[in-house]
C-alpha cells in the first residue's frame, strides 16, 4: 500500500520543527525562562506504534526583544549603570555592560525537518510552507526551508509559498479587536513576587531606585542575552532558583490569561487554523467563518490539500489560541495571580513546555491496524511529547484517535466559536 505522510510544523514565537536537540546543551538547565527559554523537548520523540504508518502530519526561533520589552531593559539597566557604588562585587559587571542586543532579529538557530520525515517527501512532494508577515516569523519559515533543504543534501528544496498580511484575515496571527488583556493578573503577580527582589537589589545598588517591573526586565535580559550568545548571560546570577519560578510563572499567567483559558475570547484567535487543520486532515475545502483568508485557502495553489508535510509559522500567542480551541492542556482550576500553588501539584499550563523559542505543534495522521480494516487515525505532539487527547473519543493509550472521532472533537472551531468569533467586533 502507498502511504502518503503529511506534516504541519506548529504555530507559536515563531515555530519550527527541530527534530535533533536544537538549543544551547549548556543551557539545558535553564527552563524557567517562560516563552523566552531555549527550546527543549518535552518528552523524547515516540514513534506510532508498528501497527501504525503515518500518512499525513501536521513557533518562530530564538529572538532578539521586541521594540517595547527592549527600551523597557534599556531603562533598567541605566538606573543601574548611573549609580556611583556597588555593594556587592558580583555586580561589578554591571559597570561595563554594553547592552547591544536588536530587536526582533532571530538569533543564530537552525530549524530542521528532514532527518525525522524524509521519507514523506519526493521531488514532486516537498513541503508547502506559510508564515505570518512579521520580518522574524518570515526569517524562520526561510531558515527552516534552507535548514531543510541543506539537510537534504540540496535534493528537495521547499520555498516559503505564503505570507499572510498581518493586517488582513490571518489564521497565523491574533485579530480579534475586543480581546481582553493578561495585564491585571501579570501586574498583579509582579507586584508580589518582584518585591523582594527589589528590596535587596536596591540595598545592593543604592540609588538604582528600581521597580518590581525593572526586575521583571532585568530577567528577560538574562534570557534574551543568553540565546543571542550561546552562553549564560551574567546577569542571570542575579536572581535564585525560586526567583526563576516565580518570573516562570508571570508568564505562565500572561499566556493563560491573553490567549489562554482564561481569557474568555481566547481560544476563538485559534479557530480559523483549527478549521485549515481539519480540512487538510480530510482533504476537504476550508469551511470557516472567522479569520481565514478565504482566497487563499479556495485556492489549490495557496491552500494544497495533496502535500505530504506542510509547515507554518506564528508567534506564540497564536500557537497558546491554537491549543486553548483545540482542547489541549486544560486545567482544572483557573491559575491565582496571587499564588502558584493554587492551582496544585498537576499543573500543566507552564509557558517552557508549551511555547518556548522554536516551539512547535506537530499532528501526525496515519493508518492503524486497530480492526479489520484499515482506518485514519491521527495523533498530536507539542514540543515532542504526545497528548493525551483525552477530549477524543476512542483515544488510545498511545495518544492515537480515529480521524472522524477528532473531527467531532472540536465543534467549538466547526461552529465558528460558538458566537465569540462575532464578540470580537461587537
Amino acid at each position: 500500500m502507498d502511504f502518503r505522510r503529511w506534516v504541519l510544523v506548529g504555530v507559536g514565537t515563531c515555530v519550527a520543527l527541530l527534530p535533533g536537540n536544537y538549543y544551547p546543551s549548556n543551557m539545558v538547565d535553564n527552563q524557567n525562562w517562560g516563552a523566552y527559554s531555549p527550546y527543549l523537548p518535552v518528552a523524547e520523540y515516540v514513534a506510532p506504534p508498528e501497527r501504525c504508518e503515518i500518512t499525513q502530519l501536521q513557533r518562530h526561533g530564538a529572538r532578539d526583544p521586541t521594540a517595547g520589552p527592549a527600551a523597557k531593559i534599556a531603562i533598567a539597566v541605566s538606573k543601574l549603570q548611573n549609580v556611583s557604588t556597588y555593594g556587592d562585587s558580583s555586580l561589578d559587571f554591571i559597570r561595563n555592560f554594553t547592552l547591544d542586543l536588536g530587536t526582533n532579529d532571530l538569533v543564530p538557530f537552525g530549524a530542521e525537518a528532514y532527518a525525522r520525515y524524509r521519507e514523506l517527501v519526493s521531488a514532486d512532494n516537498v513541503p508547502f510552507v506559510r508564515a505570518s508577515s512579521s520580518d522574524r516569523v518570515v526569517m524562520s519559515a526561510t531558515n527552516w526551508t534552507y535548514g531543510f533543504s541543506a539537510a537534504s543534501g540540496l535534493r528537495f528544496n521547499p520555498i516559503l509559498s505564503v505570507i499572510f498580511d498581518e493586517s488582513a484575515n490571518d489564521t497565523l496571527r491574533n485579530s480579534c479587536d475586543n480581546i481582553g488583556s493578561s495585564d491585571n493578573q501579570t501586574d498583579t503577580w509582579i507586584a508580589i513576587y518582584g518585591q523582594p527582589i527589589v528590596q535587596r537589589l536596591n540595598s545592593a545598588i543604592p540609588g538604582a531606585n528600581l521597580s518590581s517591573t525593572d526586575v521583571y526586565d532585568l530577567m528577560a535580559l538574562c534570557a534574551f542575552e543568553s540565546v543571542a550568545t550561546d552562553s549564560i548571560s551574567d546577569w542571570c546570577g542575579l536572581f535564585d532558583d525560586e526567583e526563576w519560578r516565580d518570573f516562570e510563572y508571570e508568564m505562565d499567567l500572561d499566556k493563560y490569561y491573553s490567549t489562554g483559558y482564561g481569557q474568555p475570547l481566547g481560544p476563538v484567535e485559534g479557530v480559523g487554523y483549527i478549521n485549515e487543520l481539519i480540512a487538510r486532515l480530510t482533504s476537504r475545502p476550508v469551511n470557516d467563518t472567522t479569520q481565514s483568508n478565504s482566497t487563499l485557502d479556495q485556492s489549490s495553489v495557496t491552500f494544497p490539500l495533496n502535500r505530504t508535510i506542510y509547515a507554518d509559522f506564528s508567534h506564540d500567542d497564536q500557537l497558546i489560541a491554537i491549543y486553548s480551541a483545540m482542547g489541549l492542556f486544560k486545567q482544572t482550576t483557573p491559575l491565582d495571580p496571587t499564588n502558584p500553588s493554587s492551582s496544585g501539584s498537576n499543573r500543566t499550563w507552564i509557558t517552557s513546555q508549551l511555547v518556548p523559542f522554536s516551539a512547535r505543534m506537530v499532528v501526525e495522521k496515519m493508518q492503524c491496524q486497530y480492526s479489520s480494516q484499515d482506518s485514519e487515525y491521527i495523533r498530536v505532539l507539542v514540543n515532542d511529547a504526545v497528548q493525551p487527547l483525552n477530549f477524543c473519543a476512542g483515544v488510545t493509550e498511545d495518544g492515537i484517535c480515529g480521524l472522524p472521532a477528532f473531527v467531532r472533537s472540536q465543534s467549538y472551531s466547526t461552529s465558528g466559536g460558538n458566537g465569540d468569533w462575532q464578540r470580537c467586533f461587537q
